[in-house]
């Protein structure tokens, strides 16, 4: 399909990938939606999503209601997205990760519907935290569904799919994987708008990926070593595994799963090296490689050592 007059609904970083892949493959971007702007940093001062320091870089039209809903909490923001949607005319609207619920006025409105790129293959994961949930469930891959979106999460027909293997990555490093796959995915469903076989989802297989919440990171030591590592692999880098120790909270970042050594309560450090922190788990051990204290940064465990003396028989909490 020749060029394309494209809405683009989005936040994050992931969206913001796609969003210039779009534009770099010569399309018209005449409407941005992003989330409002949120406090961040240690100053707490408003900042612009990923997306729209994009569109407004690139000098795109910006709205930024609270919700496209027109009977909801806000009419009177999403009258004002109803309008810019409507004087911008798109052909399709492209989603990546917005984080608002579309209507059904908004997925009736562009003459090619809205597509959406989602980082799962559905209908594995459908809903908030797909690459989180994935890397944490020790699933061996996962990948991009290209999707015609209806009115339930994350159940319209796929029209592209395509897996990649997880290997031992975090959700860092799949996170920007997946982010330059769901990219080139998009340009060659644009590419092919109208000749794609749309393939309902099956049945079978459905899962939901929660939206991962602070409290979730807090290590158990009696689970499975594999389980604690494909944890803190999977809160990596939000909101990061912790664990209290002498009346601090840790984070750690980095290990993988060792023998368990002489028997000992789970959270028991056996050993301590600046190879890593050996800690008892469940069934096993895990080695810490890379650890946090409040306030400092993410350090190998040599260097993290040289500021905290660790020694076996302390437990994590």
């Amino acid at each position: 399909m020749s060029r394309l007059k494209i809405a683009f609904a989005g936040t994050p970083e992931f969206a913001r990938v796609a969003l210039e892949a779009i534009a770099a493959a010569g399309h018209d971007i005449v409407l941005v939606l992003s989330q409002p702007d949120r406090p961040a940093g240690r100053g707490m001062k408003l900042q612009a999503s990923p997306v729209k320091q994009c569109a407004v870089a690139n000098g795109w039209p910006v709205a930024q209601p609270r919700s496209l809903r027109l009977d909801g909490k806000y009419p009177d923001e999403a009258a004002t997205g109803r309008d810019a949607l409507l004087q911008a005319q798109p052909d399709v609207m492209v989603v990546a990760a917005y984080g608002l619920i579309l209507p059904q006025w908004v997925l009736d409105l562009p003459v090619h519907g809205c597509l959406n790129i989602h980082a799962s293959l559905l209908p594995r994961w459908r809903g908030a935290a797909p690459i989180h949930r994935a890397i944490e469930a020790g699933d061996a891959e996962t990948g991009i569904t290209i999707m015609q979106m209806d009115a339930g999460l994350d159940t319209g027909d796929m029209l592209l799919r395509e897996a990649v293997d997880i290997g031992s990555d975090n959700t860092a490093r799949l996170h920007d994987r997946l982010a330059e796959l769901g990219g080139r995915m998009i340009v060659e469903a644009l590419a092919n708008l109208g000749g794609l076989t749309c393939t309902p989802q099956p049945a079978e297989g459905v899962t939901y990926a929660n939206k991962v919440e602070k409290h979730e990171a807090l290590i158990d030591w009696a689970q499975p070593a594999d389980a604690i590592v494909r944890r803190i692999r999977a809160f990596d880098p939000f909101p990061g595994a912790n664990s209290p120790l002498d009346g601090e909270t840790i984070k750690l970042w980095t290990a993988h799963a060792v023998p368990a050594g002489a028997p000992a309560a789970p959270g028991t450090i056996l050993a301590v090296d600046d190879t890593g922190v050996a800690v008892v788990a469940g069934d096993s051990g895990v080695l810490l490689t890379e650890l946090q204290r409040p306030g400092g940064k993410r350090l190998p465990v040599a260097d993290f050592l040289r500021g905290f003396d660790l020694k076996p028989g302390q437990a994590f909490g």
